[in-house]
């Protein structure tokens, strides 16, 4: 049987483990430990490698990894869990989590996802800046309604201050989609729809980079707006939407929530879907698949908007 690593990252250390020939080993997480890491999974050559996505931890070893020429798969956390809770793994350790990760690779065969190129790491990274400093804009301007005169004031310095940096965030972005040819002509044909702005459009491009080179289905899966089944035996539930990123769905909504106002296109279908009786938010949700199935398509074809004869195969 071939052979899958499991690597389980923390701030001090790498642990490694792989089946089925069960082996385990720990280094240190630095560039020394990494160099010895790569060079173990080298001579396993192994089927796959898993780790999870850690908030950016995972990024040096993945990225040496990859430049090995390995095969990489980055999973989602909670997938993990629930595999080890299914298998009655409750205890954890580094060591332990490592494993786990070895046998959810062995069984579930996650798909390679290697890891984003430096750039959309970048343009990532000013994204997460922005949205943190809009949480603050907010945060100050709820907590000025209620300051005491006294330090109303030095509130009121610092949202300026925010917004300086806010507006500076804005135009790095802009920079940095108008500096890559590709970015700059895939951003064109997103922000050529109405309702989707500077931001959503960065927000894709760097958490939703197979936008076009996917399917409709599997596109909406990864954004987490496709409706799931919840059925068993007699008892048929309700569809639901869950999982997949989060911050493309949230720039997606943003954006759906304008449409339903400024896109005759979705306008019509949010109102035709209100008519038949649909709640709000079904009836949104269903406007944020329709929107992304359109856009899906257009960056495929290489067509600007056009709403009257919109595509969409």
């Amino acid at each position: 049987m071939a052979t899958v690593v499991g690597i389980d990252i923390s701030q001090e250390w790498l642990d490694v483990a792989w089946l089925p020939q069960v082996g385990s080993q720990r280094f240190s997480n630095d560039t020394a430990g990494i160099r010895d890491l790569v060079r173990l999974v080298q001579e396993l050559a192994p089927a796959g490698v898993v780790m999870e996505a850690t908030g950016g931890l995972e990024h040096p070893v993945a990225a040496a990894l990859g430049v090995a020429q390995l095969p990489v798969s980055i999973v989602n956390p909670r997938q993990v869990r629930d595999f080890a809770r299914a298998m009655g793994k409750l205890a954890k350790t580094d060591a332990i989590d490592a494993r786990v990760l070895a046998s959810f690779g062995e069984r579930i065969r996650p798909p390679v996802r290697p890891l984003a190129d430096a750039e959309t790491q970048a343009l990532s990274a000013l994204l997460v800046r922005r949205e943190q400093v809009v949480e603050m804009l907010v945060a100050e301007t709820n907590r000025l309604k209620r300051a005491s005169p006294s330090v109303q004031p030095d509130i009121r310095e610092h949202i300026q201050w925010l917004q300086g940096r806010l507006d500076r965030l804005n135009k790095d972005l802009g920079s940095m989609v108008q500096a890559s040819a590709l970015w700059r002509a895939k951003a064109h044909l997103l922000q050529s729809t109405p309702g989707v702005g500077p931001v959503g459009s960065t927000t894709m491009l760097a958490g939703l980079p197979e936008l076009g080179a996917l399917g409709r289905k599997q596109i909406a899966t990864l954004v987490g707006i496709a409706p799931l089944n919840r059925d068993s035996g007699l008892f048929r539930g309700k569809r639901k939407v869950w999982g997949g990123r989060a911050r493309v769905r949230h720039a997606l909504y943003m954006a759906t929530l304008v449409a339903t106002r400024h896109n005759p296109l979705i306008r019509q279908f949010y109102q035709r879907l209100l008519a038949s009786g649909k709640p709000k938010k079904v009836a949104l949700v269903a406007c944020m698949h329709k929107l992304l199935t359109i856009l899906n398509a257009m960056l495929k074809y290489q067509r600007p908007w056009n709403p009257v004869s919109q595509i969409i195969p």
